[in-house]
C-alpha cells in the first residue's frame, strides 16, 4: 500500500537539519571581496529560499559577498547568451540546461575558465556520469577539461495519475515492463475515461514539439535509446549517422511518437508545447501520464499544499527497453561555470568549492524539496531523505537517477548536438510526419542528414 504524506511531514524531514551547524566549509584565506552570481529561479519557492540560505552561510563563513540574481528559466538563458556574446559577464553563471545549451559551444570556443581544480576537490564523491557530463572539448587547447562544476542532477521519470488509472479499471502493477508496451498500456484508458464524462482527457504526455527548448528533445532521446540508438554520438565525439542500428532506432522512435499523436492519444497542442506546458496539462488532468524531467510536477503540488493530489500521483522509473534489457536514463547534470572575463574568478571558484561540499549541497537540494538530485551517490545512500519509502515520489526518482544505469546528454560529446537541439531537429522530424505527410523513414533520413552536417562542423581531435 502506498503511504500518504502530509506536507508538514515532508517539509519537516527536508528542513529539519537547516538550523544545524554545517561542517567547516572550504574557505581560502583571501581578502574579503565580492562575486556576482546568476542562478536559475526555482520551480517552487523553497528552491530559492534554500539557495539564498546557502549563499548566506557562505558569506558568513568567508567574509565575502555574493551578489546573487535569481532569474526565471527563459530570461536567464537570454541573459547568459547576451553576456557571453558581449563579454560583459558575471563571475558565476548557472542554468538548468547549461550542459546542453551553453557550456558545449562556449567551452569549444575557449570562452570559459577551466574549473578542474574545483571539481577535483570532491572528485571521489561524484557519480561517474556526472563527471563525464562535465568535461567539454576546447577547440583551442584540443583537449577536454572540467568547464562546469556539477552540483545537481535529474532524470525523466514517469508521472501518473493513479486515480485515473484505477477509475479506468486498471492497476499500475499490471503495466508491462518493456518500453512501447508500457506506453500502450495507457491507451485503452482514454476511451473508458471519456465515456465516464472526462471528455478532454488524453492517454499520453508525449511531446512532439518544435518549440522546446528541452522536453521534446529529451522525450525523443528516450524513445531512441529504448530502440538501441544510444550510439548516435559516442564518447569520442564521433557521429554515427550511417549506423543501421541508429537509423532503425530513429525510425522506430518517430513511428511510435507520430502514430500515437495521429491516433489521438496526445493533446493536439503538444506540437507547440514549451517545457512548462506538459506540467500544466498534467496538473489539469488533461492526460493520464507524462514523461518529464525532475519531479517538478510533484513538488509543485506539495509546495501549493495540494496534498491529496500529491499522494495521488505515482512517480515511476523507466521500464526495460524494447529488447527487454535494462534501459539507461539520460542524466541531466546541473552545474555552474565561470566565463573568461569574470572579475573575481578566484572568489567564484571558492564559492563553488564551498557549495559542492557533500553536506552543504545535500542540505541545499533537500531544502528545495528534492526536485533535483545530488551528483554524489553516497549522499542518497547515507541520508534517508532520498530513499524514504514513505514518500511516493523521491525514492523512484532517486533510484533511476543515481542507482540505476545512466548516460550523459549528447552535447557533452560533441557541441554540434547542442546546436541541433536548439534547432529542434527531432520535433521538426515529427512535424514532417504529422503535418507534411512524410514517412517516418524519409523524416528520419532528413533529420539524420541535417544532424550529421551540423556535427561535422565540430571535429573532435581527441576524446
Amino acid at each position: 500500500m502506498r503511504k500518504k504524506l502530509s506536507r508538514r511531514s515532508v517539509l519537516g524531514a527536508s528542513l529539519g537539519a537547516a538550523a544545524a551547524t554545517l561542517a567547516r566549509p572550504y574557505i581560502a584565506n583571501a581578502a574579503a571581496t565580492t562575486a556576482s552570481v546568476w542562478w536559475t529561479q526555482g520551480f517552487v519557492r523553497e528552491e530559492d529560499v534554500s539557495f539564498q540560505a546557502a549563499v548566506a552561510a557562505y558569506e558568513k563563513a568567508s567574509g565575502n559577498t555574493i551578489e546573487q540574481s535569481l532569474i526565471p528559466f527563459a530570461p536567464l538563458m537570454q541573459k547568459i547568451v547576451s553576456a557571453l556574446t558581449s563579454g560583459d559577464v558575471p563571475d558565476v553563471m548557472s542554468h538548468d540546461i547549461a550542459e546542453q545549451a551553453v557550456v558545449p559551444q562556449n567551452a569549444w570556443n575557449d570562452k570559459l575558465i577551466d574549473l578542474s581544480d574545483v571539481v577535483e576537490s570532491q572528485r571521489a564523491q561524484y557519480h561517474p556520469t556526472a563527471l563525464l557530463a562535465s568535461q567539454y572539448y576546447n577547440n583551442v587547447t584540443k583537449k577536454r577539461a572540467f568547464y562546469m562544476v556539477p552540483y545537481k542532477t535529474a532524470v525523466l521519470p514517469f508521472h501518473i495519475w493513479n486515480s485515473m488509472v484505477e477509475k479506468a479499471g486498471y492497476k499500475l502493477s499490471e503495466a508491462p515492463r518493456t518500453w512501447d508496451a508500457f506506453w500502450d498500456f495507457f491507451k485503452p484508458m482514454q476511451k473508458i475515461l471519456r465515456d465516464n464524462r472526462q471528455r478532454g482527457v488524453y492517454a499520453l504526455g508525449l511531446q512532439p514539439t518544435t518549440n522546446g527548448p528541452a522536453d521534446g528533445n529529451n522525450t525523443f532521446h528516450h524513445f531512441m535509446i529504448a530502440n538501441g540508438g544510444n550510439d548516435i554520438v559516442t564518447k569520442d565525439g564521433k557521429p554515427h549517422m550511417d549506423d543501421p542500428k541508429v537509423r532503425d532506432a530513429v525510425i522506430k522512435a518517430l513511428t511510435y511518437i507520430t502514430t500515437a499523436y495521429k491516433d489521438g492519444y496526445v493533446p493536439p497542442g503538444a506540437l507547440s508545447w514549451s517545457d512548462a506546458d506538459d506540467n500544466n496539462a498534467f496538473h489539469a488532468k488533461q492526460m493520464i501520464m507524462d514523461l518529464d524531467g525532475t519531479i517538478s510536477t510533484e513538488v509543485a503540488l506539495l509546495s501549493n499544499k495540494k496534498i491529496e493530489e500529491y499522494n495521488d500521483v505515482v512517480t515511476m522509473g523507466l521500464p526495460l527497453d524494447n529488447a527487454g534489457q535494462k534501459m539507461p536514463a539520460e542524466l541531466g547534470v546541473g552545474g555552474a561555470f565561470v566565463p573568461k572575463g569574470a572579475k573575481n574568478p578566484e572568489v567564484a571558484k571558492e564559492f563553488l568549492k564551498y557549495l559542492i561540499q557533500p553536506q552543504v549541497v545535500n542540505e541545499y537540494l533537500k531544502n528545495g524539496l528534492g526536485r533535483w538530485l545530488p551528483a554524489m551517490p553516497e549522499l542518497v545512500k547515507s541520508d534517508p531523505f532520498w530513499l524514504d519509502p514513505k514518500d511516493p515520489h523521491r525514492a523512484a526518482y532517486t533510484r533511476e537517477g543515481l542507482l540505476e544505469p545512466t548516460v550523459p546528454n549528447y552535447p557533452v560529446f560533441n557541441p554540434g548536438y547542442a546546436e541541433a537541439n536548439a534547432q529542434q531537429i527531432w520535433g521538426t522530424a515529427a512535424a514532417d510526419v504529422i503535418k507534411e505527410g512524410m514517412t517516418p523513414q524519409a523524416a528520419a533520413d532528413k533529420a539524420l542528414k541535417r544532424l550529421g552536417d551540423i556535427l561535422a562542423k565540430y571535429p573532435i581531435a581527441q576524446s
